[in-house]
C-alpha cells in the first residue's frame, strides 16, 4: 500500500479544483484525493465524479485550520507512506462590490491565499516522495501587480537570496500597510488578490531554490486563465476543464524537466513579473 502514488488538490470540490481532480483521475496513475472545507460539499462533489466513472477519494481540509492539515497529513503518511502531487488550489477573493473595509480585505486574502498555502507546504513538504510535483495555482493578477510594485520590492521579490521568512515579513508589512492607510506609499499595489498572488508566485522561486538539492522535486506556479467560476463572478471566458489544462501539465510534468521554479500561463514560462 505505502508504494502506491497519490495526488492532493486543495480547494477542489467546485471550480478549477474539481476540474483538476477529473483530469487527473483520468490521467495520473495513482489515488487522487479531492479536498474541501465544506465535508458535505466534497463528498458530493466525489458522487458527481463518480457518476462520470471517475473515483477520486474525499478528505476534509480546511487549509486555514492546522489541525484538519495535520489529520490530512497523518491519513497520506499512514495510507500511502508519501505524497506525490500538490495541487494548492484553495484560495479566496473579495468581489469587487464587496463592502468590507481594504485592511480587512488585505489581511484575511493573505491569510488565506498566502500563509494557509505555506502552512499546508510546510506540513505537506517533508513527505513528498522524489520526482513529486507541486503545483501553485497563482493569477496573472500576480504579474500585474507585481508591475505596479516598486522598482525596491521588485528588486526583492526577484532577490535569489531572498528566503521565505523575509518574503513572509513583506506580506505581513503589506497588511499592516493597508492599515496604515499607506500601502501605494509603502511601494505596494492596492490589489489585496494581487499582492497575496504576488506572495504565493515569489513562494514558488524559493521553495524550488530549498529543494533543487531534493530528487527532482519540481515546484511551479501558474496562472490557469480567464475562468467561468464562482471567483470570477462566471465572467471568464474559459470552462473549468480549460483552466485545468496548465495546473495538470506542471503536476505531470516528467522526471528530470527542467520548468521549476517557474511561472506558467497557457503552459508556457512566463517573465515574472515581465516588463
Amino acid at each position: 500500500m505505502a508504494s502506491k502514488q497519490v495526488a492532493v488538490v486543495t480547494g477542489s470540490n467546485k471550480g478549477i479544483g474539481f476540474a483538476i481532480v477529473r483530469a487527473l483521475c483520468k490521467s495520473f496513475k495513482g489515488d487522487v484525493i479531492l479536498t474541501a472545507r465544506n465535508e458535505d460539499l466534497g463528498k458530493k462533489a466525489v458522487e458527481d465524479l463518480n457518476k462520470e466513472g471517475l473515483k477520486p477519494e474525499f478528505q476534509q481540509l480546511d487549509i486555514c485550520d492546522t489541525n484538519s492539515i495535520d489529520r490530512l497529513k497523518s491519513f497520506i503518511q499512514s495510507n500511502y507512506g508519501g505524497l506525490d502531487i500538490l495541487v494548492n488550489n484553495a484560495g479566496i477573493a473579495y468581489k469587487q462590490s464587496s463592502t468590507a473595509p481594504f485592511p480587512e480585505q488585505a489581511e484575511v486574502t493573505v491569510k488565506t491565499n498566502f500563509t494557509a498555502t505555506l502552512d499546508v507546504c510546510n506540513a505537506l513538504f517533508p513527505i513528498l516522495r522524489p520526482h513529486a510535483r507541486v503545483v501553485h495555482v497563482s493569477s496573472m493578477v500576480s504579474q500585474w501587480s507585481g508591475k505596479k510594485c516598486s522598482d525596491a520590492l521588485k528588486a526583492r521579490f526577484l532577490d535569489s537570496n531572498l528566503k521565505m521568512d523575509e518574503l513572509k515579513q513583506i506580506m505581513a508589512d503589506f497588511v499592516q500597510s493597508a492599515k496604515d492607510d499607506q500601502v501605494e506609499e509603502k511601494g505596494f499595489t492596492k490589489s489585496a488578490y494581487g499582492m497575496s498572488k504576488v506572495g504565493v508566485t515569489v513562494m514558488t522561486f524559493i521553495q524550488q531554490r530549498e529543494l533543487n538539492s531534493k530528487d527532482d522535486i519540481i515546484v511551479n506556479a501558474c496562472c490557469p486563465g480567464y475562468v467561468d467560476t464562482d471567483m470570477s463572478s462566471h465572467k471568464g471566458t474559459k470552462t473549468i476543464d480549460e483552466g485545468a489544462e496548465t495546473p495538470v501539465y506542471l503536476a505531470l510534468l516528467p522526471h528530470g524537466s527542467d520548468i521549476k521554479g517557474k511561472f506558467l500561463s497557457e503552459k508556457t514560462v512566463q517573465d515574472w513579473p515581465g516588463n
